[in-house]
Formats: structure tokens, C-alpha cells, sequence
């Protein structure tokens, strides 16, 4: 299946493919800071999943860390995605392609939320075992 989505301007246009390796909420200050609210939803793709369709030189960066790079329009500041290097995975942010039906499993950085949710999904202190974290879950 392939999903479609644009900046806030429409300059720059992405197309994902298949299914997202997981979806969920991310809590980290990071992305409620880059994200401008109190959580950030997320859909995980594998690098060859995301492709970006037109505007590629529209397309800016910002790396505060090694392990994320920050991806957005030049022309209008809207987000992107985060190609999270160190997982081998890229974040297309969830309300970036409409059409993907949004499905979370998991609330990631856990510990550092600032609005609570009481959604029955499993919450992770930090990151799972498998991308570096501790794994450890916190009690809803």
C-alpha cells in the first residue's frame, strides 16, 4: 500500500510504502519540543519505504543529535520526518500522510511525559531493549 503526504505548503511531497515497521507515541523533549505539543505520534518505515516525491530541494535538516535528523520544508517549516539513523529507520510523522490509518502500539519515553494517557498501550521508560533502551515498562 502506498500512502501520499506534503509539508504545510504543499512544496514538498513524500510517498511511503508498505506498512510501517511500528507506530505508537513518542514523550521524549525532543519531539515535544520539535513537535510543538505534549506527545508525538509516529509511523516507523524502513529508509526504502520513504521516498520523497518532489521537492527534494525544499527539503532541510537539523540534527541536534546523531541519532536523529530532523527533516522539514525550507519553504514553509513544516515537519517531515526524522531519519533515525542509529535504528536504521526513518519517523514520517503520522499527520504528514493522512491516509494512513494510524494504529499505535506502544508509548516510548514514558518517563518524561507531561500528559497523561490512560490508553491500555504498553509504556516503555525509555526505548525498547532492541534500539538501545532499557525496555523497562512503566505502570499505567
Amino acid at each position: 500500500m502506498n500512502h501520499t503526504g506534503t509539508c504545510f505548503c504543499g512544496a514538498v511531497e513524500l510517498k511511503v510504502t508498505g506498512e510501517p515497521e511500528a507506530m505508537g507515541y513518542c514523550h521524549c523533549r525532543s519531539c515535544r519540543s520539535w513537535s510543538g505539543g505534549p506527545v508525538n505520534a509516529f509511523s516507523l518505515w524502513k529508509p526504502e519505504a520513504v521516498e520523497v516525491t518532489k521537492g527534494a530541494d525544499h527539503v532541510g535538516t537539523f540534527e541536534k543529535t546523531a541519532m536523529s535528523q530532523r527533516k522539514y520544508c525550507t519553504k514553509c517549516g513544516g515537519h517531515l520526518m526524522t531519519n533515525h539513523p542509529t535504528l536504521g529507520l526513518v519517523d514520517v510523522f503520522t499527520a504528514t500522510i493522512p491516509t494512513l490509518k494510524f494504529n499505535p502500539g506502544v508509548h516510548v519515553n514514558y518517563s518524561e511525559a507531561v500528559l497523561p494517557i490512560r490508553d491500555g498501550l504498553p509504556k516503555l521508560k525509555d526505548f525498547p531493549a532492541e534500539f538501545g533502551g532499557s525496555g523497562e515498562m512503566i505502570a499505567e
